[in-house]
């Protein structure tokens, strides 16, 4: 019998974001758990200062497809995927636009509001309006935001940068914070409710957009699902599925397909949410670039839809691969 070629695949981990370390857990467990018999996989670590130590274009004469296991920006904001388009190497994921859109927490809530989701109120605040403008947008802050606030980066992953803010004396402080991670921040109403991850595959031909369980995450330590809490096994309960009425889960899924498809996402996507109390789905943000490592949701929702790590790492890079695109 005839030996099976096996798919050559790279996976692209490291990268100048803020979550760097968090992309090579991730590289690492792609690499030890994809079908050996179906793959020949190697792993490339871009630095800290986006240099790789190979040519994009040498490794499009090398492997079939890129794996990128890269978080936040560069790595999901769209710059890896132009660099790949570049040379023409096949990737996983979403494409440019996508990835840049769903980077964008600010932009991609404003098309699920105009598309009639809910999401919560927000404001945009520029590290040179916030400069010029202090006092005008305080003002502005405690006359269209309820409080508690939440306070976070425009363009950052794993909650780095996030804070609760209670009291407006607070506000400045956190503000600061934020702007440490990215030139544009988020100023939000926050809102009360039971938070929710639902992972959705789309495996690249029709009517194939699938959503997986949902999953419920009750925070052990602090008051939301920060970066301690999402990569510490101790920092979390997470529930999968979760423990919610057949037409709540409905709910919760079909918004995170509707968010997916809104954002243009390929092979993947995860949408975090709050169910209100008002039994509302409220949208979060989207990650086109879901964790994969062992304590990451996608991999666990999946597995509670029958499909081991191995075979939903198979199906993301089937998706992927040009005669599905």
């Amino acid at each position: 019998m005839a030996k099976i070629k096996r798919i050559k695949v790279i996976i692209l981990m490291g990268g100048p974001s803020s979550e760097y370390e968090v992309s090579l857990n991730t590289g690492k467990n792609i690499l030890t758990s994809l079908d050996k018999e179906k793959y020949e996989a190697e792993a490339l670590v871009i630095d800290k200062k986006g240099n790789w130590p190979a040519k994009p274009a040498d490794l499009k004469n090398k492997f079939d497809i890129a794996f990128i296991a890269m978080h936040g920006p560069y790595g999901e904001d769209g710059t890896a995927q132009s660099i790949l388009e570049e040379v023409q190497m096949p990737y996983t994921g979403s494409n440019i636009a996508s990835s840049a859109l769903g980077m964008n927490k600010f932009l991609s809530s404003q098309i699920f509001r105009d598309a009639g989701l809910k999401t919560p109120h927000s404001l945009l605040i520029s590290k040179i309006d916030w400069r010029d403008n202090k006092a005008a947008i305080f003002k502005k802050i405690a006359l269209y935001l309820e409080r508690p606030l939440v306070v976070k980066p425009n363009y950052q992953g794993s909650s780095i940068g996030v804070s609760i803010i209670k009291n407006l004396s607070d506000l400045e402080q956190a503000i600061e914070k934020a702007f440490n991670f990215s030139r544009h921040i988020i100023v939000q109403s926050y809102i009360s409710g039971r938070e929710m991850a639902c992972g959705v595959l789309d495996f690249g031909w029709l009517h194939s957009v699938q959503a997986l369980p949902p999953t419920e995450i009750i925070p052990l330590a602090g008051e939301f699902f920060n970066y301690q809490s999402k990569y510490n096994p101790q920092g979390a309960q997470e529930i999968t599925p979760a423990c919610l009425p057949a037409s709540l889960t409905q709910a919760v899924q079909r918004t995170a397909v509707i968010a997916h498809k809104l954002v243009g996402c390929r092979a993947m996507s995860r949408t975090d949410m709050i169910l209100g109390k008002d039994n509302q789905v409220y949208i979060l943000e989207i990650n086109t670039i879901p964790g994969m490592t062992e304590n990451s949701l996608l991999p666990k929702a999946a597995q509670a839809a029958g499909l081991s790590f191995s075979r939903l790492l198979d199906r993301i890079i089937q998706a992927s691969l040009p005669k599905h695109r």
